[in-house]
Protein backbone atom coordinates (compact mmCIF):
# COMPACT_ATOMS: atom_id res chain seq x y z
CA UNK A 1 0.00 0.00 0.00
CA UNK A 2 1.04 3.57 -0.34
CA UNK A 3 2.76 5.63 2.18
CA UNK A 4 0.82 9.13 3.50
CA UNK A 5 3.02 12.11 3.14
CA UNK A 6 0.46 14.81 4.35
CA UNK A 7 -2.39 13.84 6.84
CA UNK A 8 -5.23 15.60 7.73
CA UNK A 9 -7.20 15.70 11.32
CA UNK A 10 -10.24 16.52 12.77
CA UNK A 11 -11.70 15.84 15.93
CA UNK A 12 -15.26 15.83 16.97
CA UNK A 13 -16.16 18.48 18.91
CA UNK A 14 -17.01 19.44 22.53
CA UNK A 15 -15.22 16.49 24.57
CA UNK A 16 -12.04 16.58 26.57
CA UNK A 17 -11.34 12.50 25.51
CA UNK A 18 -11.60 13.34 22.43
CA UNK A 19 -8.80 16.03 22.50
CA UNK A 20 -6.27 13.48 24.33
CA UNK A 21 -7.39 11.28 21.27
CA UNK A 22 -6.67 14.20 18.68
CA UNK A 23 -3.48 15.00 20.44
CA UNK A 24 -2.29 11.28 21.23
CA UNK A 25 -3.08 10.77 16.78
CA UNK A 26 -0.93 14.28 15.92
CA UNK A 27 2.06 12.88 18.22
CA UNK A 28 2.05 9.54 16.60
CA UNK A 29 1.93 11.05 12.93
CA UNK A 30 4.69 13.67 13.96
CA UNK A 31 6.79 10.75 14.83
CA UNK A 32 5.75 9.31 11.92
CA UNK A 33 8.01 11.76 9.73
CA UNK A 34 4.46 12.65 8.22
CA UNK A 35 2.93 16.51 7.70
CA UNK A 36 0.32 17.34 9.95
CA UNK A 37 -2.39 19.44 9.09
CA UNK A 38 -5.64 20.02 11.32
CA UNK A 39 -9.24 21.17 10.35
CA UNK A 40 -10.16 24.57 11.34
CA UNK A 41 -12.42 23.76 14.61
CA UNK A 42 -10.01 20.72 15.55
CA UNK A 43 -7.14 23.63 15.65
CA UNK A 44 -9.05 25.18 18.16
CA UNK A 45 -10.02 22.69 20.43
CA UNK A 46 -6.20 21.66 20.59
CA UNK A 47 -4.64 25.72 20.61
CA UNK A 48 -1.77 23.97 19.35
CA UNK A 49 -0.13 27.21 16.97
CA UNK A 50 2.52 25.31 15.65
CA UNK A 51 -0.10 23.10 13.41
CA UNK A 52 -1.40 24.35 9.96
CA UNK A 53 -5.07 24.49 9.73
CA UNK A 54 -7.29 24.22 6.66
CA UNK A 55 -10.85 24.64 6.73
CA UNK A 56 -12.99 21.46 6.80
CA UNK A 57 -14.59 21.92 3.14
CA UNK A 58 -10.96 21.88 1.55
CA UNK A 59 -9.20 19.22 3.80
CA UNK A 60 -9.99 16.31 1.21
CA UNK A 61 -8.13 17.39 -1.29
CA UNK A 62 -5.02 18.79 0.34
CA UNK A 63 -3.85 15.85 2.59
CA UNK A 64 -2.98 12.02 1.11
CA UNK A 65 -5.22 10.66 4.58
CA UNK A 66 -7.54 12.58 6.32
CA UNK A 67 -8.30 10.94 10.51
CA UNK A 68 -11.09 10.73 12.25
CA UNK A 69 -11.71 10.56 16.06
CA UNK A 70 -15.35 10.08 17.45
CA UNK A 71 -17.40 8.38 16.46
CA UNK A 72 -19.55 7.11 13.06
CA UNK A 73 -21.65 10.14 13.11
CA UNK A 74 -18.08 12.18 13.02
CA UNK A 75 -17.07 10.15 9.87
CA UNK A 76 -20.94 10.44 8.41
CA UNK A 77 -20.34 14.14 8.25
CA UNK A 78 -16.27 14.14 6.52
CA UNK A 79 -17.62 11.74 4.00
CA UNK A 80 -19.76 14.27 2.29
CA UNK A 81 -16.72 16.49 2.03
CA UNK A 82 -13.76 14.16 0.91
CA UNK A 83 -15.84 11.75 -0.93
CA UNK A 84 -15.13 13.79 -4.19
CA UNK A 85 -11.15 14.07 -3.63
CA UNK A 86 -10.77 10.01 -3.36
CA UNK A 87 -8.84 10.82 0.39
CA UNK A 88 -8.78 7.73 2.42
CA UNK A 89 -10.78 8.44 5.57
CA UNK A 90 -9.50 6.56 9.54
CA UNK A 91 -11.25 6.34 11.89
CA UNK A 92 -10.51 6.24 16.30
CA UNK A 93 -13.49 5.44 17.61
CA UNK A 94 -14.58 8.23 20.30
CA UNK A 95 -18.34 7.28 20.20
CA UNK A 96 -20.38 4.84 20.41
CA UNK A 97 -20.81 1.54 18.36
CA UNK A 98 -18.01 2.18 15.91
CA UNK A 99 -18.52 0.35 12.70
CA UNK A 100 -16.91 2.90 10.91
CA UNK A 101 -14.32 4.12 13.42
CA UNK A 102 -12.12 1.09 14.22
CA UNK A 103 -9.26 2.43 16.16
CA UNK A 104 -10.23 2.43 19.81
CA UNK A 105 -7.91 5.39 21.66
CA UNK A 106 -5.79 2.77 23.51
CA UNK A 107 -4.62 1.27 19.88
CA UNK A 108 -3.76 4.97 18.83
CA UNK A 109 -0.20 4.12 18.50
CA UNK A 110 0.47 0.68 17.84
CA UNK A 111 -2.63 0.96 14.79
CA UNK A 112 -1.78 4.34 13.47
CA UNK A 113 2.08 3.85 13.24
CA UNK A 114 0.91 0.16 11.07
CA UNK A 115 -0.94 2.60 8.78
CA UNK A 116 1.79 4.79 8.25
CA UNK A 117 4.12 2.00 7.29
CA UNK A 118 1.53 0.76 4.73
CA UNK A 119 -0.21 -2.27 7.07
CA UNK A 120 -3.63 -1.14 5.99
CA UNK A 121 -6.89 -2.32 3.78
CA UNK A 122 -9.24 0.30 1.66
CA UNK A 123 -12.85 -0.40 1.48
CA UNK A 124 -14.81 1.96 -1.18
CA UNK A 125 -18.26 2.85 0.09
CA UNK A 126 -21.01 4.25 -2.00
CA UNK A 127 -22.81 6.85 -0.65
CA UNK A 128 -26.19 7.90 -1.89
CA UNK A 129 -27.39 11.16 -3.43
CA UNK A 130 -30.71 13.04 -2.36
CA UNK A 131 -32.85 15.33 -4.93
CA UNK A 132 -35.86 17.08 -3.79
CA UNK A 133 -37.66 18.32 -6.60
CA UNK A 134 -41.41 20.67 -6.64
CA UNK A 135 -42.22 20.09 -9.85
CA UNK A 136 -39.82 20.64 -12.34
CA UNK A 137 -37.76 23.06 -9.95
CA UNK A 138 -34.73 21.15 -7.83
CA UNK A 139 -35.31 22.33 -4.32
CA UNK A 140 -32.17 20.86 -2.53
CA UNK A 141 -29.92 18.55 -2.81
CA UNK A 142 -27.48 16.35 -0.25
CA UNK A 143 -25.74 13.31 -0.06
CA UNK A 144 -26.06 10.75 2.41
CA UNK A 145 -23.25 7.32 3.41
CA UNK A 146 -25.48 5.44 5.79
CA UNK A 147 -28.83 6.59 4.62
CA UNK A 148 -31.42 9.30 3.27
CA UNK A 149 -34.96 8.90 5.31
CA UNK A 150 -38.13 10.74 4.52
CA UNK A 151 -40.32 10.56 7.63
CA UNK A 152 -43.49 12.57 8.98
CA UNK A 153 -41.75 14.95 10.91
CA UNK A 154 -42.99 14.82 14.39
CA UNK A 155 -43.37 11.49 16.46
CA UNK A 156 -47.49 11.42 16.31
CA UNK A 157 -47.86 11.32 13.24
CA UNK A 158 -48.21 9.43 9.89
CA UNK A 159 -47.98 10.22 6.45
CA UNK A 160 -48.61 8.91 2.95
CA UNK A 161 -46.06 8.52 -0.07
CA UNK A 162 -45.78 6.27 -3.22
CA UNK A 163 -42.54 4.44 -3.79
CA UNK A 164 -41.05 4.19 -7.43
CA UNK A 165 -37.78 2.33 -8.50
CA UNK A 166 -36.53 2.98 -11.92
CA UNK A 167 -39.93 4.61 -12.75
CA UNK A 168 -41.61 1.87 -11.96
CA UNK A 169 -44.49 2.10 -9.54
CA UNK A 170 -43.63 -0.03 -6.26
CA UNK A 171 -46.52 0.59 -3.95
CA UNK A 172 -48.43 3.69 -1.90
CA UNK A 173 -47.91 3.47 1.89
CA UNK A 174 -49.24 4.95 5.19
CA UNK A 175 -46.17 4.88 8.00
CA UNK A 176 -44.04 6.59 9.76
CA UNK A 177 -41.81 7.19 7.03
CA UNK A 178 -39.06 5.38 4.69
CA UNK A 179 -35.04 4.48 5.26
CA UNK A 180 -32.94 4.14 1.83
CA UNK A 181 -29.98 2.64 2.97
CA UNK A 182 -26.96 1.67 1.58
CA UNK A 183 -24.76 -1.41 2.94
CA UNK A 184 -22.83 1.17 4.88
CA UNK A 185 -25.89 2.51 6.86
CA UNK A 186 -27.49 -1.21 6.97
CA UNK A 187 -26.22 -1.70 10.88
CA UNK A 188 -27.86 1.71 11.58
CA UNK A 189 -30.97 3.61 11.85
CA UNK A 190 -32.30 0.92 9.11
CA UNK A 191 -31.25 -2.09 11.60
CA UNK A 192 -33.17 -0.54 14.49
CA UNK A 193 -36.08 -0.65 11.85
CA UNK A 194 -36.09 -4.02 11.24
CA UNK A 195 -34.02 -3.86 8.20
CA UNK A 196 -31.46 -6.43 6.81
CA UNK A 197 -27.76 -6.28 7.40
CA UNK A 198 -25.89 -6.29 4.48
CA UNK A 199 -21.99 -6.95 3.66
CA UNK A 200 -20.35 -3.49 2.57
CA UNK A 201 -19.25 -5.16 -0.45
CA UNK A 202 -22.66 -5.53 -1.49
CA UNK A 203 -24.07 -3.16 -4.73
CA UNK A 204 -27.70 -2.90 -3.31
CA UNK A 205 -29.99 -0.45 -1.63
CA UNK A 206 -32.32 -1.50 1.22
CA UNK A 207 -36.17 0.23 1.48
CA UNK A 208 -37.28 -0.21 4.80
CA UNK A 209 -40.73 0.93 5.59
CA UNK A 210 -41.30 2.92 9.40
CA UNK A 211 -44.00 1.55 10.92
CA UNK A 212 -46.40 0.97 7.87
CA UNK A 213 -50.00 1.15 9.12
CA UNK A 214 -50.31 -3.06 7.10
CA UNK A 215 -48.82 -6.21 8.75
CA UNK A 216 -47.36 -7.09 4.65
CA UNK A 217 -44.94 -4.26 4.23
CA UNK A 218 -41.44 -5.89 4.23
CA UNK A 219 -37.49 -4.26 3.16
CA UNK A 220 -36.81 -4.75 -0.19
CA UNK A 221 -33.18 -5.18 -1.39
CA UNK A 222 -32.60 -3.61 -4.95
CA UNK A 223 -30.11 -3.14 -6.92
CA UNK A 224 -27.37 -0.19 -6.68
CA UNK A 225 -27.70 1.16 -9.78
CA UNK A 226 -31.62 1.60 -9.22
CA UNK A 227 -32.71 5.28 -9.17
CA UNK A 228 -35.69 5.02 -6.49
CA UNK A 229 -38.33 8.26 -6.03
CA UNK A 230 -40.52 9.07 -3.11
CA UNK A 231 -43.67 11.24 -3.66
CA UNK A 232 -44.91 12.84 -0.91
CA UNK A 233 -48.62 12.69 -0.38
CA UNK A 234 -51.77 14.64 0.48
CA UNK A 235 -51.68 13.21 3.74
CA UNK A 236 -48.65 14.22 5.18
CA UNK A 237 -48.53 17.16 7.50
CA UNK A 238 -45.00 18.23 8.39
CA UNK A 239 -43.02 15.32 6.28
CA UNK A 240 -39.07 15.68 5.61
CA UNK A 241 -36.28 14.37 4.18
CA UNK A 242 -32.55 13.78 6.61
CA UNK A 243 -29.47 12.37 5.19
CA UNK A 244 -27.61 10.86 7.67
CA UNK A 245 -29.56 12.53 10.32
CA UNK A 246 -27.25 15.66 9.97
CA UNK A 247 -28.80 17.85 6.79
CA UNK A 248 -32.83 18.01 7.02
CA UNK A 249 -35.32 19.75 4.60
CA UNK A 250 -38.81 20.24 4.76
CA UNK A 251 -41.30 18.96 2.26
CA UNK A 252 -44.21 19.95 0.94
CA UNK A 253 -47.20 17.29 -0.12
CA UNK A 254 -46.47 16.05 -3.89
CA UNK A 255 -42.62 16.83 -3.28
CA UNK A 256 -40.78 13.72 -4.56
CA UNK A 257 -37.56 13.00 -3.64
CA UNK A 258 -35.41 11.27 -6.13
CA UNK A 259 -32.28 8.91 -4.41
CA UNK A 260 -29.55 7.13 -6.61
CA UNK A 261 -25.80 6.48 -5.92
CA UNK A 262 -23.32 9.31 -5.53
CA UNK A 263 -20.47 9.25 -8.75
CA UNK A 264 -17.98 9.12 -6.01
CA UNK A 265 -17.34 6.32 -2.72
CA UNK A 266 -15.67 6.99 0.46
CA UNK A 267 -12.48 5.14 0.41
CA UNK A 268 -12.44 3.95 3.87
CA UNK A 269 -9.27 2.80 5.53
CA UNK A 270 -8.94 0.09 7.90
CA UNK A 271 -6.04 -1.27 9.66
CA UNK A 272 -4.97 -4.71 8.36
CA UNK A 273 -7.10 -7.50 10.29
CA UNK A 274 -10.68 -5.50 10.39
CA UNK A 275 -13.58 -8.08 9.70
CA UNK A 276 -16.95 -6.95 9.23
CA UNK A 277 -18.07 -10.06 10.32
CA UNK A 278 -16.11 -10.11 13.63
CA UNK A 279 -17.11 -6.00 14.36
CA UNK A 280 -21.09 -7.59 13.89
CA UNK A 281 -19.86 -10.37 16.65
CA UNK A 282 -18.48 -7.72 18.96
CA UNK A 283 -20.45 -4.67 18.50
CA UNK A 284 -24.32 -6.01 18.10
CA UNK A 285 -23.28 -9.30 20.65
CA UNK A 286 -23.54 -11.96 18.03
CA UNK A 287 -21.34 -14.37 20.52
CA UNK A 288 -23.76 -14.40 22.98
CA UNK A 289 -25.63 -17.52 24.09
CA UNK A 290 -29.02 -17.96 25.43
CA UNK A 291 -28.54 -19.44 28.70
CA UNK A 292 -25.32 -17.88 29.81
CA UNK A 293 -21.62 -19.49 29.01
Amino acid sequence: MSRFERVGVVGRPGSLHVVDSVRAVVEVLRAGGVDVVVEAATAKMLDDGALPVVQRGAIGGQVDLVVVVGGDGSILGIAREVAGAGTPVLGVNRGGLGFLADIAPEQITDKIGAVLAGEYSVDERFLLNASVYRGDELIEHATALNDVVVHAGSVSRMMDFEVLVDGEFVYEQRSDGLIVATPTGSTAYSLSAGGPIMHPGLDAIAIVPMFPHTLTSRPLLVDGGSRISVVIGDAAQTPKVSCDSQVDTSLHPHDEVRIAKHPHALRLAFPLGHNFFESCRSKLDWGSRLGGR
